[in-house]
C-alpha cells in the first residue's frame, strides 16, 4: 500500500478500523513517519478548526502510530497539542484525551519531563489533558522511562506550590494523590494528609484510606503492580489499543441497535455500549471503556483507576 492510500484510509472516520493502512505504515515506517508528524503539526497550528465534520480521524491513527515508533519528534507537537483550548480538545480528541494522553506522552518524550511539566504547571490548559500528563510521569515511572525518585520529587513540588490550592483544581488534586499512590506514597504523606485536611480533595475521586491501603501494601508489592498494570503501559500495539475503541463496531453485528442518530464524533462510544470489539472481533471488553480518572461506572463514587480499573 502506498503511502498516500495510507494517509487517505486514515482521513475520515467511516465506522471501520483501517487494520491494513494501520500495518501498511508499521511495515512503511520511515516513509509515512514525515506526514504523520505534519498531521499533528496541522492539528496544533489550526485546533478544531482542522475540521467543520467531526468525523477526522487522521490525527488518533497519528498519535497512536508515532506512539509506537516512539518517535521523538512528536512530543514537542502532542505537548502543543495538549495546551490547545479544552474546547478545541473536546471536539477532536473526545475520550482519549484521559484514556490515552498519557501513554502517547510518555512513549514519544523520550525520558524528557520538561514538556510534561509544562501541561501540568500550565494553569490555562485543559484539566484532562493536565491530569494525563500527571498519570504520564506514572506510566513512565512503571515502564522505566523515568526514575521514580525523580517523580517523587517533582510531585512534591506540586504539592508545595507549583499546583495551585484552588477549587478549580479539585479533580488535579485527586489526580495527583492518585498518582502518588500508584508510584508508593511514602514520601509524600506529610504533604497527602495536610492536601486531604484542607479540604482541597474530593473524597469521592479518591480517600486518604485509599492511600493508606497502599501505603500498608509495602513499596516492592505497590512498584511490582505499577510494572504490570495495563493502565500504565505505554503505546505497544496500535491495532490492540486504538481498534478496540467503541466507536469501531463491526458492521454485521446484529446484536447492537443503529445508533447513527445519536453518533457525536468519531471518538465517542454511541451509548448505551455492553460490548467492544475490534473489526476482527478477536479484542473484546464486557464493559464500556472507561478514562481511569473518570467515575467508575459501577457507582461506587470513586475514580475508575482506584475502583473496578485497578
Amino acid at each position: 500500500m502506498e503511502v498516500s492510500e495510507i494517509l487517505d484510509r486514515f482521513q475520515w472516520f467511516d465506522k471501520r478500523f483501517e487494520q491494513e493502512a494501520v500495518e501498511a505504515a508499521i511495515e512503511r515506517r520511515e516513509e509515512v513517519t514525515p506526514a504523520l508528524l505534519g498531521i499533528l503539526e496541522q492539528v496544533a497550528e489550526r485546533g478544531a478548526a482542522i475540521d467543520d465534520s467531526d468525523k477526522y480521524m487522521a490525527h488518533l491513527y497519528a498519535m497512536f502510530l508515532l506512539a509506537q515508533f516512539r518517535e521523538t519528534r512528536a512530543y514537542p507537537l502532542v505537548v502543543r497539542i495538549a495546551l490547545l483550548p479544552g474546547d478545541d480538545l473536546e471536539k477532536l480528541f473526545g475520550d482519549f484525551i484521559p484514556s490515552a494522553l498519557d501513554s502517547v506522552l510518555a512513549s514519544v518524550c523520550g525520558g524528557d519531563l520538561d514538556g510534561i511539566k509544562s501541561i501540568i504547571e500550565c494553569e490555562t490548559a485543559d484539566e484532562w489533558a493536565r491530569g494525563a500528563a500527571i498519570d504520564s510521569l506514572v506510566a513512565l515511572v512503571g515502564t522505566g522511562g523515568a526514575r521514580r525518585e525523580e517523580v517523587v520529587e517533582y510531585f512534591a513540588s506540586l504539592y508545595c506550590g507549583k499546583l495551585a490550592r484552588t477549587p478549580e483544581n479539585e479533580n488535579l488534586w485527586g489526580q495527583l494523590v492518585c498518582s502518588s499512590a500508584d508510584i508508593y506514597p511514602e514520601e509524600l504523606m506529610g504533604e497527602i494528609e495536610r492536601a486531604f485536611a484542607d479540604g482541597i480533595i474530593d473524597p469521592m475521586h479518591v480517600g486518604l484510606d485509599d492511600v493508606q491501603h497502599d501505603l500498608a501494601k509495602g513499596k516492592e508489592a505497590v512498584l511490582a503492580t505499577l510494572a504490570s498494570h495495563p493502565h500504565h503501559q505505554l503505546v505497544n500495539d496500535t491495532v490492540k489499543e486504538f481498534g478496540s475503541w467503541a466507536c469501531f463496531l463491526e458492521e454485521d453485528s446484529k446484536d447492537e441497535p443503529d445508533h447513527d442518530e445519536d453518533f457525536d464524533g468519531p471518538w465517542k462510544a454511541p451509548e448505551p455500549r455492553s460490548w467492544l470489539a475490534s473489526p476482527t472481533g478477536t479484542i473484546q471488553r464486557t464493559v464500556p471503556k472507561v478514562g481511569r480518572n473518570e467515575p467508575c461506572p459501577c457507582g461506587s463514587g470513586k475514580k475508575y483507576k482506584k475502583c473496578c480499573g485497578k
